[in-house]
């Protein structure tokens, strides 16, 4: 058995990467869960540059294995054109101020940029080690298996980019369930404030809590839940929960709240952006709330 040190969303903060990894105990491999780049709002330390040429040496010494977080895909498609010139994640002012960072310490679509994003399609959408699972976003094993059945390694190629930007087909689908999670429209008439203030009707659900049946106690990121429907979930083949008693998974992506915490005893998402952590796994099939680690 293998111990790992698993390291969540870096966003291009060197100082965060820095003190995880002194965290790291001497024996460990280190995990990363993706989203290296794209630095937040309001950030003090940023250098995508920085972050990108440490976890990339860690990785090609053996030291460190990693899979893809969206932030890596969505480069992957804003670097690169479709059939109609465009480019397949499209330079909107959305997108382009969320990819700020990266573009200033390696432009658009320059031999440097997509020199990264190349690197980027090395990395597997998950990893299951031994007895341990990780994805950035989602453990979901109808995705992992419509990918794998086209690539049983989790490792996109370039003629893959098309139908996972349109989101037109069900590997393309499955791609984004991996590395964004499930989402649902709320029933019509009902929504609810985000962070931010503003009015949404797709909410993130926290696909581990398997005892979950109604909006209010599957929804993420709602600052108010009494905001949503009390009322049951529908009933749809793509939103099974993770059951209880698989494999544990850890996971990123979702900008957590309050301190680090397990969500059931074999699933923790350990991207809590105000409290850098870590998870020291020893080969255990039930988590441990002592084996989270704040940087």
């Amino acid at each position: 058995m293998t111990a790992f040190d698993v390291i969540p969303d870096l966003h291009a903060d060197p100082g965060r990467l820095e003190r995880s990894l002194a965290a790291v105990d001497a024996g460990a491999r280190i995990a990363f869960l993706g989203d290296f780049i794209d630095a937040l709002s309001g950030q003090a330390a940023v250098s995508d540059r920085a972050v990108l040429e440490r976890v990339r040496d860690l990785v090609y010494s053996g030291r460190a294995v990693a899979v893809m977080g969206n932030h890596e895909l969505n480069a992957i498609l804003f670097h690169r054109l479709g059939v109609d010139g465009a480019a397949l994640r499209r330079h909107t002012p959305r997108n382009m101020a969320g990819h700020r960072s990266f573009v200033a310490d390696f432009g658009i679509m320059t031999p440097e940029a997509l020199g990264w994003t190349e690197w980027f399609l090395t990395l597997p959408l998950w990893r299951e080690l031994e007895g341990l699972r990780l994805v950035h976003a989602c453990w979901s094993a109808p995705a992992i298996e419509t990918v794998a059945a086209r690539r049983p390694d989790g490792r996109l190629r370039v003629e893959d980019l098309p139908e996972i930007a349109a989101r037109s087909t069900r590997f393309g689908r499955a791609v984004h369930m991996l590395v964004t999670g499930p989402e649902l429209t709320v029933p019509e008439g009902r929504g609810f404030s985000d962070s931010h203030g503003d009015h949404r009707r797709r909410v993130r659900l926290a696909w581990w809590r398997h005892a979950a049946t109604t909006w209010r106690e599957a929804a993420l990121s709602v600052p108010n839940p009494g905001e949503l429907p009390d009322a049951p979930l529908p009933e749809r083949p793509n939103l099974a929960f993770y059951p209880a008693g698989a494999p544990p998974v850890l996971c990123g992506h979702y900008k957590m709240q309050g301190p680090p915490r397990l969500e059931e005893d074999n699933v923790a998402c350990l991207d809590h952006p105000d409290t850098p952590c870590l998870y020291r796994w020893r080969g255990e099939a039930v988590l441990r709330e002592a084996h989270l680690v704040c940087a």
